[in-house]
């Protein structure tokens, strides 16, 4: 791979994405709406090409994938959204990726999977979502793979790590870095997986560089399952933070949904928090090498530092 060109690339695992391939010498072009964002995060970066466009303008789309030998699709749009865009969005994605003649990296999530069974999920793992969103993700997912172009989807858990602004491990941590009473959504004493964004832009650069990746779905894990618990004490130590860091509810979910579009779409997803999704990364060890893993305690201080210079 020479060329690549980054969608989202001002979100959190699309910024590491253009990190990662910046790291390992190969030119970047990364495509947002926001060009201000992109010129704070970029203009200064060698090999990386600024292109600030619509995602459902395919004029802006085939421009920006001139000559690209990968297309990174990491652009994350608002729940609200999702039942009237994903599909337009993906279908643009793939349209431009067949008539730029290059391959396809997918970033993806685990709404697909459904509930889990109390194991690690495997990528043969029957896809049977009981969700709205985990349903877009199944069509989003037939789609890619009908593409006449290479086509490769990586699974993450939940995000966290620099520049993750619409993580939910950021709104905790935006309010403790701020040195103000914090809130952190679900148990506190449940244990889940949250992706390191840099580890995350590791694994998918590099199933992107095999031929073998192509045709299939990865699960990327993280490193291990942490709890909400554990997770505060590590940022109060970072932080030297006092204050309370309060539980947010399903109950209290739903109640700002009667007055919030947005939050009235994270209730279905709150199954999460509860019954987590847990994803085994046996088949990228076996095929592609070991899994990019940052321990919680060092991901998280990285994370923390990152927002407290950009604060």
């Amino acid at each position: 791979m020479k060329k690549a060109l980054v969608l989202g690339a001002t979100g959190g695992m699309g910024y590491a994405i253009v990190e990662e391939l910046i790291e390992r010498g190969i030119e970047v072009i990364a495509f947002a709406r926001n060009e201000e964002k992109l010129k704070r995060f970029f203009q200064d970066s060698k090999n990386v090409q600024i292109h600030a466009g619509d995602v459902f303008n395919i004029t802006d789309l085939t421009h920006a994938a001139r000559e690209v030998d990968v297309i990174f699709h990491a652009i994350n749009i608002p729940y609200s959204e999702w039942s009237q865009k994903q599909p337009t969005l993906m279908r643009n994605v793939v349209k431009v990726a067949e008539s730029s003649n290059c391959k396809l990296a997918i970033v993806d999530n685990i709404y697909a999977y459904g509930r889990g069974n109390g194991e690690k999920i495997k990528e043969e793992y029957s896809k049977n979502p009981h969700t709205k969103k985990g349903n877009i993700r199944l069509e989003l997912g037939k789609i890619a793979f009908q593409a006449n172009t290479p086509v490769l989807v990586a699974h993450f858990p939940d995000f966290y790590g620099p520049n993750a602004e619409n993580a939910m491990l950021t709104y905790t941590f935006n309010k403790m870095v701020q040195n103000k009473k914090a809130m952190f959504v679900g148990n506190q004493q449940n244990a889940r997986e949250y992706i390191y964004t840099p580890d995350g832009a590791k694994a998918i650069v590099e199933l992107s560089l095999h031929e073998k990746a192509y045709g299939q779905s990865w699960n990327i894990p993280a490193a291990g399952v942490i709890s909400g618990k554990e997770i505060i004490h590590i940022a109060r130590t970072h932080l030297d933070f006092q204050k309370t860091v309060s539980t947010v509810s399903k109950g209290m979910i739903q109640f700002l949904g009667i007055f919030d579009m947005q939050m009235r779409e994270v209730v279905e997803m709150f199954y999460l928090m509860e019954d987590p999704v847990v994803l085994d990364g046996t088949k990228y060890e076996r095929e592609i090498g070991s899994l990019p893993v940052t321990p919680y305690e060092e991901g998280i201080r990285k994370t923390l530092d990152f927002m407290v210079d950009n604060n």
